[in-house]
């Protein structure tokens, strides 16, 4: 019996690891058709030749390279952001005593529930009032901080024994100093984590940029794969290839820290 269940177990998680990875292999597939074979009906799913100058292509329709350096510069900005901010607040709600502390705490859970897009045309409004559209600044201050990140940080900070911080206290260490020489330190894995997945969320941006940008120029690599979309149609396999050189840097970067990624993710208590 139990064999037949650990086969059972095996093969549906081959038959979702097939489902998970067919849209990428076909994406890239794809990116080497041409455009009949991308359109053709029923789907081809193998190129008859490998159309590498289709990358070429797509480069010369759409200044990605522009894209790259932006989403790049504003990703970086914005886990940075969120790193720091995120580790002063969960040190406040952990280490800190002060009024009023439990009932903000319920306030950023409730906010947890929000939905994003609701958010969106606030921020809009906010940035529009203050005239940072077609900015980095519109593109990186909405994004500084995370509700749901000082939560994540907050369950990992509260495995820290107190004793640490009141020894700290005692050898006459401020509370920026605990933070930098001892709390930084054993929360590296967290950090680690959540710098990732900031930096991943920031790449992958997509509704934000077209809202608060009007000029092509200060648009992300995400927004950069309408410019394969016309009246006439869309270039399917260009589009393919777009698609590929913007997804293949976070796979790569995925791939590389992913050991840190789920230690980061276990040690703080969060799963799935």
């Amino acid at each position: 019996m139990k064999k037949i269940f650990d086969f059972i177990s095996r093969f549906a998680i081959v038959i979702l690891a097939i489902i998970t990875l067919f849209p990428f292999i076909y994406m890239l597939l794809s990116s080497l058709m041409t455009y009949q074979e991308a359109t053709s009906i029923p789907p081809k799913l193998i190129p008859s030749k490998l159309n590498f100058s289709n990358y070429a292509e797509a480069f010369s329709k759409a200044p990605f390279f522009r894209y790259f350096l932006n989403t790049i510069f504003t990703s970086l900005s914005t886990t940075l952001g969120t790193l720091i901010t995120t580790v002063l607040a969960a040190f406040a709600f952990v280490k800190l005593q002060f009024k009023g502390k439990k009932w903000l705490s319920l306030f950023m859970a409730a906010l947890l529930m929000v939905p994003y897009e609701i958010t969106v045309f606030t921020n809009y409004q906010t940035i529009a009032k203050y005239k940072l559209l077609d900015t980095y600044w519109a593109l990186i201050i909405p994004h500084l901080a995370s509700v749901f990140y000082i939560f994540y940080l907050r369950g990992f900070l509260e495995g820290i024994p107190m004793s640490y911080y009141n020894a700290a206290k005692v050898d006459g260490c401020s509370d920026l100093e605990f933070i930098w020489k001892v709390l930084i330190p054993m929360s590296k894995p967290a950090l680690f984590t959540m710098g990732i997945l900031s930096f991943i969320t920031g790449w992958n941006s997509f509704l934000w940029p077209i809202l608060v940008t009007n000029n092509k120029n200060m648009r992300l690599i995400s927004n950069g794969l309408s410019a394969f979309t016309s009246e006439s149609g869309t270039a399917v396999q260009l589009q393919m290839a777009a698609s590929t050189f913007a997804i293949f840097p976070i796979l790569i970067l995925y791939f590389v820290f992913r050991k840190q990624i789920m230690r980061g993710v276990s040690r703080s208590g969060i799963k799935g």
